[in-house]
């Protein structure tokens, strides 16, 4: 483990983290980033899946959710990760992901 996850103050729970999976990004410059996975949402008979970069350096402190569509093809092929590319269907990915953030707050109190 690293020094930044011991005791960064980044405000992010890192041990929490580490127990959920993970999947890297090679983003279009080639640049890859590690992110867990927090959920995958199905909004109109479409799966979406929600990716937490995992903070690397201070200067990261506060991150992104990434929204993509998510399709699996079954065991015997990796799932594929889609940009979505109207306005319309990210808006009703977001708010599926609003909704599932909210959850998850109101089980924690």
């Amino acid at each position: 483990m690293s020094e930044h996850m011991e005791g960064c103050g980044c405000g992010h729970n890192h041990e929490e983290e580490l127990d959920m999976p993970t999947v890297t990004l090679t983003l279009d410059d080639d640049e890859e980033i590690e992110c867990a996975i927090l959920t995958i949402l199905e909004v109109s008979d479409k799966q979406y899946i929600a990716l937490l970069p995992l903070v690397e350096t201070e200067e990261d402190e506060e991150s992104d959710v990434f929204l993509y569509r998510f399709i699996d093809h079954g065991e015997n092929e990796e799932p594929e990760l889609l940009n979505i590319e109207s306005d319309e269907e990210y808006e009703e990915a977001a708010e599926a992901f609003d909704e599932w953030m909210d959850a998850q707050e109101f089980e924690e109190e």
